[in-house]
């Protein structure tokens, strides 16, 4: 069973960074899908940025150049660096992970799901 703990969110002014983590448990048997998710109050899920453990490429929803998604060596824990925030970035974020076989931002690909960590910016 894969569990995904989130963290490293927080509040933070406009133009600030965060750096999220998620922690996954349980065993990975060889290169698998990660993805980020958020959640904004009132609206579906949507997908920010996915990647396959076992390749250098990502993909990113209009999130690209201000988020980069990345993996330790093991590809058991997933990091979002997220720079220039801005008030539409306040959302719960969360965790994903699949089997593939293809990596996408959409949710029904994903069966494994973190708790969220809510990220809010805002002066």
């Amino acid at each position: 069973q894969i569990q995904l703990v989130e963290s490293g969110g927080g509040s933070v002014q406009p133009g600030g960074s965060l750096r999220l983590s998620c922690a996954a448990s349980g065993r990975f048997y060889g290169p698998h899908c990660m993805a980020w998710f958020r959640q904004i109050q009132g609206s579906q899920r949507e997908g920010v940025a996915a990647l396959n453990t076992g390749s250098p490429r990502a993909i990113y929803s209009d999130s690209k150049g201000r988020f980069t998604i990345s993996h330790d060596d093991a590809g058991n824990t997933l990091y979002l660096q997220m720079n220039s925030l801005k008030p539409e970035d306040t959302a719960m974020y969360y965790c994903a992970a699949s089997y593939g076989p293809g990596c996408s931002l959409v949710e029904v690909d994903y069966p494994y799901w973190g708790q969220g960590t809510q990220v809010t910016v805002s002066s």
